[in-house]
Order: C-alpha cells, then sequence, then structure tokens
C-alpha cells in the first residue's frame, strides 16, 4: 500500500534527497568512502559544507553582513543560545504556541523577559496583533509558525528592534526579506533534511554586545570563524540539506514552492470547510498555517474520531493524528509534500463522509 507521510517531524523529505544521501552513504561521488565515514576536515567535505552555506544565501537572498553556520542541538538549543548572546538588560517575546513559550521560559534565565502578547487564552488559536514592542530591549523574538495548533505569521514585521524568529516548520516555504531580521534558527527535519542539525543565519554586528563571558560552543562567533567545523558536525545531515537546497533551486526556488505550498493548503482547508464531519481549529483564515492543518470532527460526529484515524491509517495516511494538547488531526504540508498526497487525504476525508 502507498503511504503519505503528514508527520510534522521528522517529516518527508524530497525523494531526491533520499536517492542521493542513500548514494552517498554507499559511496561518496565514487571516492570509495561513504559519507557516513567522512571527516569533517577533509577537502570533500569542507566542499559540501561551502556549497551548502551558499546555497542557503543563494535561495534566501541572503544579504551581505550575514553568516549561515550549522550547529548541533536542535532548536530547543537555541532557546537559551540566542539570549546567551544576546540578551543584556530586556528582551521582548510574543507567546504563539508552546515553543515560543519555552524560548520564553529559557531567556528569563539570562534578563528580563517582557511577554508582549500570548495568545495561550484561546488554546493558540490565533496570531496576537495588537501589541507593541518596547524600544529600549536588545530584541523581539516570535516563533513563525505554530507546528502544534497550526497558526502562521506570513508577513517579515517591522517592529523598530532586533527581530530574532525561529522558523523551524516554515523555512524554505516562502519568500523571506532576511534584512528585516537579527537572526533566524531552526531544526533541520521539517524542511530541510533528517533530524540532528539546526541551522543560524545571523547579522554579525549584533553579536559581542554582552558583558557576560560565553561558553566557547555558545558563542556564535566561534563557528563562523571556523566555518561550523569548531567540533565535529552532523556530517550526513548537512550533506543532505544540501540535495534539499538543489531540489528546491530546481524547482524554481521559495517563489515556486509557496505557490505550491498555498494550492496544497487551499484543497485541504476547502474540504475541511466543505465535509459536514470535519471542522478547522483555526477560524481566522489569515492566521491558517500552510505548513501544519489542525482539523477536529464536527459537533455531532465526535463519537467518530478513532473510527476516523483508523479508516485513515488503513488508507495509507500516516502521522494523521493530532497533538494530544488539541486533539483531532493534523496533516503536515512540507515542501516535499506532494499535492497528490493531500489530494488522497481528502478523498480519504469523502469516502468517510460518505459511508457515514
Amino acid at each position: 500500500m502507498k503511504k503519505y507521510n503528514f508527520s510534522a517531524g521528522p517529516s518527508i523529505l524530497p525523494q531526491y534527497t533520499i536517492d542521493q544521501t542513500a548514494a552517498a552513504v554507499k559511496d561518496l561521488d565514487g571516492i570509495g568512502l561513504s559519507i557516513l565515514e567522512m571527516s569533517h576536515r577533509s577537502k570533500e567535505y569542507e566542499a559540501i559544507n561551502r556549497e551548502t552555506a551558499s546555497l542557503f544565501k543563494e535561495i534566501l537572498s541572503i544579504p551581505e553582513g550575514y553568516q549561515v553556520i550549522f550547529v548541533g542541538g536542535g532548536a530547543s538549543t537555541q532557546f537559551f543560545t540566542v539570549p546567551y548572546n544576546l540578551l543584556q538588560t530586556k528582551a521582548a517575546y510574543l507567546v504563539t504556541g508552546d515553543w515560543a513559550k519555552k524560548a520564553a521560559k529559557e531567556a528569563k534565565i539570562f534578563g528580563e523577559v517582557e511577554i508582549v502578547a500570548s495568545s495561550e487564552d484561546k488554546l493558540y488559536n490565533y496570531i496576537p496583533r495588537d501589541y507593541t514592542v518596547p524600544q529600549d530591549v536588545d530584541y523581539f523574538h516570535i516563533t513563525s509558525n505554530n507546528t502544534i495548533f497550526g497558526t502562521q505569521i506570513k508577513e517579515d514585521l517591522e517592529v523598530g528592534v532586533p527581530l530574532v524568529a525561529d522558523m523551524s516548520s516554515d523555512i524554505f516555504s516562502r519568500p523571506v526579506d532576511i534584512s528585516k531580521y537579527a537572526l533566524i534558527y531552526g531544526g533541520a527535519q521539517k524542511n530541510l533534511a533528517p533530524a540532528g542539525m539546526t541551522f543560524v543565519i545571523i547579522k554579525e554586528d549584533i553579536l559581542g554586545k554582552v558583558d557576560r563571558q560565553l561558553p566557547t560552543m555558545v558563542d556564535y562567533r566561534t563557528h563562523i570563524k571556523k566555518e561550523s567545523a569548531f567540533n565535529t558536525p552532523p556530517v550526513v545531515v548537512i550533506y543532505a540539506a544540501l540535495q534539499t537546497l538543489k531540489w528546491l533551486k530546481q524547482l524554481g526556488g521559495v517563489e515556486a514552492i509557496e505557490k505550491i505550498n498555498i494550492e496544497k493548503a487551499k484543497v485541504l482547508y476547502d474540504e475541511i470547510e466543505r465535509n459536514k464531519m470535519f471542522a478547522p481549529t483555526i477560524m481566522n483564515e489569515m492566521d491558517r498555517s500552510i505548513m501544519n492543518i489542525p482539523f477536529v470532527m464536527a459537533e455531532g460526529y465526535k463519537e467518530l474520531e478513532g473510527d476516523f484515524l483508523k479508516f485513515a491509517t488503513e488508507q495509507g495516511m500516516v502521522s494523521i493524528k493530532g497533538h494530544r494538547s488539541v486533539g483531532g488531526f493534523r496533516a503536515s504540508l512540507y515542501n516535499a509534500m506532494p499535492i497528490e498526497s493531500v489530494k488522497a487525504l481528502t478523498a480519504c476525508m469523502q469516502a468517510f463522509e460518505a459511508k457515514h
């Protein structure tokens, strides 16, 4: 049976990435060595690392004055690394989900944190807009896409202070004006590569302004100076990321993938709205994520939730169960998800409707 992978992460990857990485695991470019056993000091890996950073800059149109680094630890490690490097006195945070809340919690270790707005009062089902960012903060932190609850900030904010964004689950899904950000970070396991690597895009002139002593490994300048190879980097994951970037460039870049992503999301949102058995959890269309789409059984059909999950699983739908915080279902439509898979899900929903 064909499987349709709607996992929120680690998630679906382009077949090109899987094929190229699998080949490199056996023999990297015919050199007689597997990428698994490749020294990170070898000329072959150094070329891979530089090309990955270069394609990152090219596809996202990253301007001069910014650097791209690849580190371990996941995006959760950046929750404390960001304030370690940037928070001198006070920072501002917008809390739009669990991960944003966790990031703010870590920052409080290093200084004052002001929560300018939060959507926790309504289970994070909207993006707050009526707030003011204080101008005396060292930076303002946002989480651009809410993986669990299905909201997304789709514009590049103008806030008057250095803007920091966790873009773990929507990086490369749309064009981004990098010049409006001081720092962007994210885990690789959504739109880029397998789990095990974190990317950080840094405006260099924001560094070196805190008066605390920084441990070597959490000082961004260490990894910039050593080109992401101060310690052993996640070699295979970075190689896989390079293949995904090549695939995305061949597809037409972020401009092309944004159109595809909008079309995919529309197919599923339209079916959720049409089908009497299901209901969306995010009512404001402006706030709806095009990456992660949660939905529930409509009133009068709640008792059929388990039945639909079993039915969908039997039809090849993988990881369609919603996060325990929300319940119901969640379909993650990352870049590598083909529209045919989304249509298979909507056909499954229609078949279940007809059955009942």
